[in-house]
């Protein structure tokens, strides 16, 4: 069983980062390996509706300036996926927007790559606008019919300076608390 989560911040280890991490090793003592890949540096573009996907079928996008095909086959290859982004303007960061259209589009284009694997979003705020990008990434699971695995409250954490998510005691007993449903679900899954 395996992994893969998404950073979609700008900073390579801030805040999403923290929260991610926490998710991941809550996985990699339940025995699942685990994979994070981080958008920092990263220019992706996002879907320009050209439909060719849906014509060539190969699963991949025919942009192929970035490593968004690369993605494609990560989420496809993997039983579970973790998409995280900090808050930016009140919903996900631009890249992590590029990831969802372009990886989702795909996915759809050739008989729903996703469907039935775990899902689940985590977001880093500062102060507002949490719950609008937490659904925001949680409509990308939906609509792929993936299942999202939930925690013991939603999978949010506080903080702005880069590491001061890991001070917020809630957040991280939710990620903590992700992480454990997750492998649960996972492992009852493939039982």
């Amino acid at each position: 069983m395996n992994v893969v989560a998404f950073n979609g911040s700008a900073r390579l280890d801030g805040n999403t980062a923290v929260l991610l991490k926490t998710v991941l090793s809550a996985l990699d003592r339940e025995g699942i390996r685990t994979e994070l890949i981080q958008l920092a540096n990263e220019n992706l573009q996002g879907c320009g509706a050209c439909f060719r996907c849906f014509k060539r079928k190969d699963g991949r996008c025919s942009v192929d300036t970035d490593p968004v095909n690369t993605f494609v086959a990560k989420m496809a290859a993997a039983d579970g996926i973790l998409l995280g982004s900090p808050v930016y303007f009140a919903d996900i960061t631009a890249n992590m927007k590029a990831l969802i259209e372009r990886c989702g589009m795909v996915a759809r284009a050739n008989g729903d790559l996703y469907q039935r694997k775990i899902g689940a979003g985590v977001v880093a705020v500062r102060r507002g606008g949490a719950i609008h990008a937490f659904s925001s990434l949680n409509h990308f699971f939906t609509i792929g019919q993936m299942i999202v695995v939930g925690s013991n409250y939603w999978n949010i954490g506080i903080g702005r300076e880069a590491g001061a998510v890991s001070s917020d005691e809630e957040g991280i007993k939710t990620m903590q608390r992700l992480g454990e449903n997750m492998a649960w679900l996972l492992k009852k899954l493939t039982a």
